[in-house]
């Protein structure tokens, strides 16, 4: 493992570690029962505070559905380029190998939101037809994030026009931003459900960066 992928896998550690923490933070620290129905939220006068500052706004949530949408467009376009050039050449393995380790980061992507729908730790600020549903971390923002965030690392690689490049750049820049504050002022989340989403898409997201960097060393 050269230096490059090894800094990038140690930044990718570190990030998960520090997701590690902050969620046991979330479960044992100052927990209180500010939740509907009671519900019991950690870090709670931080939580409680955020809350009743925003408030919620529907408008917001409705614009993160469709960044949500527009995220899982993006798998879909990834999945069409895959297949398209698994057919032209005729190989599996001939496929470009970031599209290949894109395939795998899905799937642990799911993994980890089914984890986080059975392993409850804690839930959200408001009622989903009059019942409790988890809410840490916040799948929105999970989601959108690592999907943009992995699509930026592979059409940097990609796209060989460095006007477009930057366009994406700056498109994908701006759909990260408008996820996080869009989940944040739509008020169906505690703010550590948002926190705790950004910073476990960081951590996958370098993570496959770092897959991708190495395998580039190898090849």
């Amino acid at each position: 493992m050269n230096k490059k992928s090894k800094k990038k896998f140690m930044i990718a550690g570190g990030l998960l570690f520090v997701f590690i923490l902050f969620t046991v933070a979330v479960m044992k620290v100052d927990v209180a029962a500010i939740g509907p129905k009671d519900s019991l939220v950690g870090l709670s006068k931080i939580n409680d505070f955020m809350f009743k500052k925003l408030g919620t706004h529907p408008i917001w949530d409705m614009i993160t559905e469709v960044l949500l949408v527009t995220a899982f467009l993006i798998v879909l376009l990834f999945g069409v380029i895959g297949i398209k050039q698994l057919i032209e050449r005729k190989s599996l393995w001939k496929v470009e190998h970031g599209i290949l380790l894109l395939a795998v980061f899905y799937v642990f992507l799911a993994a980890f939101y089914e984890l986080f729908e059975v392993v409850v730790v804690n839930y959200r600020p408001i009622l989903e037809d009059g019942e409790l549903a988890a809410s840490f971390p916040s799948s929105h923002t999970m989601l959108i994030c690592s999907i943009v965030g992995s699509a930026m690392v592979l059409f940097d690689r990609m796209l060989t026009n460095k006007v477009v490049r930057n366009v994406v750049e700056i498109i994908g820049g701006i759909i990260l931003i408008l996820a996080v504050m869009g989940r944040l002022l739509a008020g169906v989340h505690w703010f550590t459900d948002i926190l705790g989403g950004v910073l476990l898409s960081a951590a996958l997201v370098m993570f496959y960066d770092a897959s991708v960097v190495y395998m580039d060393e190898i090849s």
